[in-house]
């Protein structure tokens, strides 16, 4: 029986107190026991939703901040200022100022003209449909944090209405193209989601709660080159799995007419458009060669936000409306200060410590890397949300593989790779799953086949090809090694 609002609440409040009442663990300050309390009670919200992410995160701050404030010797510690720390993040407005990019591919219809332009070039076939989805989703991905925007509002409405117009009704003909085009666009979005360090929200909160525990950074350049090579082999092959587990009935597509009649409704190209297209280039450009310029990719980030709102092609009013992104900066910017004071309180190092004394995979670190990967794809089927996934779960496979012994580089890029991935196994294991699977093209059954296939097949693909390609980039200085 599901929980009324009251009931997850009680639970919420519950959980703090139970920790404020029992005695810190040996080894383990005071203050760090009772944050604890609040950050599993935090992630326990995400899970069962009483209220918003925002709302969640801001009460978990605030009553981080009044129990560091009436801790005796916390100051020792962590101080309450530490608690805000988050919103101080580049990584935090990195992703912020990108959520106008994605909302500005929305609001100009450039990213309807280019994938209009796409079924007319490819999309001669349904297969050659799947691989439109490809192309326009890897296009739009570093400039699209929110891969639900990117699949819900852009790649979504088209392939959709492209399965109407090849007449395939979700009740009388799902078989004929839509199961295969729907199903594809989500299992495309996942894969794409994890290519670039800014294609996904989650990405860069996981490279957060990451980095002091395995001590690795990476930049906008090296997160692409880490998941490059790995990544789009699994977007190349997704289309023909897809196709084959609900291969639809419809082989051949009039591209042309379906790409005309949508160039047609969107008009000749705007000046909005133009300006966005030049801009885009110009962030991704700025993002690659961040090193050379001097600039580092939220800079790059911020300076593409003003110009969008300069050049009109967002309003500020605009921003303000785009409610996905001003969620992610308050519970992003939450979720890292609240990881960060539980780092300066020392949890994770006796957590560390503690681990070790009890677990030992010996000399077969290998073998801990797999299982820690294994493991974290397979939980993603209790997560309906990529975030509360990374907050909950992310900084756990991280201290457990690196106590057990498991390579902490490879360790680090095979995490932050399975998060996204790993959603594929389910229709809810992300934003995009819902509003693809709404369609009422597709049943549980061929969608949940597909996404073990592909989720466990991806997991395949990185940790044979995948850790090979990261040794090769270690030991040719490509990526930053962990002292």
């Amino acid at each position: 029986m599901a929980l009324s609002k009251a009931q997850k609440v009680a639970v919420l409040v519950a959980i703090p107190v139970l920790f404020f009442l029992l005695p810190a663990p040996e080894g383990l300050s005071l203050i760090a026991w009772r944050l604890l309390g609040i950050y599993i009670a935090t992630i326990v919200g995400l899970v069962i939703k009483p209220y918003g992410e925002p709302v969640l995160l801001l009460a978990a701050v605030a009553a981080s901040a009044a129990t560091i404030g009436n801790t005796a010797g916390a100051e020792e510690f962590v101080k309450v200022s530490h608690t805000l720390a988050g919103y101080q993040s580049g990584t935090t407005w990195l992703i912020f100022t990108a959520f106008t990019l994605s909302s500005a591919f929305v609001i100009t219809g450039l990213g309807k003209r280019i994938a209009y332009h796409m079924i007319s070039w490819l999309g001669s076939t349904t297969l050659r449909l799947g691989y439109v989805t490809v192309f326009l989703d890897l296009l739009l991905s570093p400039a699209t944090p929110s891969n639900t925007a990117r699949a819900g509002g852009i790649v979504f409405p088209i392939i959709n209405s492209v399965a109407v117009a090849l007449g395939s009704d979700p009740e009388k003909s799902p078989k004929l193209a839509g199961r295969y085009l729907l199903l594809n666009v989500y299992m495309v979005v996942k894969t794409t989601s994890y290519i670039f360090l800014t294609a996904m929200a989650p990405n860069a909160l996981a490279l957060s709660l990451m980095s002091p525990i395995l001590g690795l950074n990476l930049n906008w350049v090296q997160w692409f080159l880490a998941a490059s090579v790995p990544g789009l082999l699994c977007l190349f092959i997704i289309p023909f799995i897809c196709y084959i587990i609900a291969k639809p009935e419809l082989k051949n597509v009039d591209n042309k007419a379906i790409a005309k009649k949508g160039l047609d409704e969107l008009g000749p190209m705007s000046f909005r458009e133009k300006a966005l297209a030049v801009l885009f280039v110009l962030a991704l450009f700025g993002w690659i060669f961040s090193d050379f310029l001097n600039v580092n990719a939220t800079t790059v980030a911020l300076i593409t936000m003003v110009l969008c709102v300069v050049l009109t092609i967002v309003s500020w009013d605009d921003i303000r409306k785009n409610k996905a992104g001003w969620d992610t900066l308050i519970w992003y910017g939450g979720i890292i200060g609240m990881s960060g004071i539980l780092e300066k309180a020392g949890f994770f190092k006796w957590l560390a410590d503690t681990l070790s004394a009890n677990l030992n995979f010996g000399d077969h670190g290998n073998i801990a890397l797999i299982v820690i990967l294994l493991l974290s794809v397979a939980v993603r089927y209790l997560f309906a949300s990529g975030g509360a996934y990374v907050a909950a779960m992310v900084p756990v496979f991280a201290t457990v593989g690196k106590v057990a012994g498991a390579p902490v580089e490879l360790l680090a890029l095979g995490l932050l790779f399975s998060n996204s991935y790993g959603g594929s196994v389910t229709h809810y294991g992300g934003g995009p799953g819902p509003i693809t699977f709404g369609a009422g093209y597709n049943d549980i059954k061929s969608w949940w086949t597909a996404g073990a296939v592909i989720a466990f097949g991806s997991l395949l693909i990185h940790a044979t090809l995948g850790i090979a390609w990261w040794e090769f980039l270690f030991s040719a200085g490509w990526l930053p090694t962990v002292n």
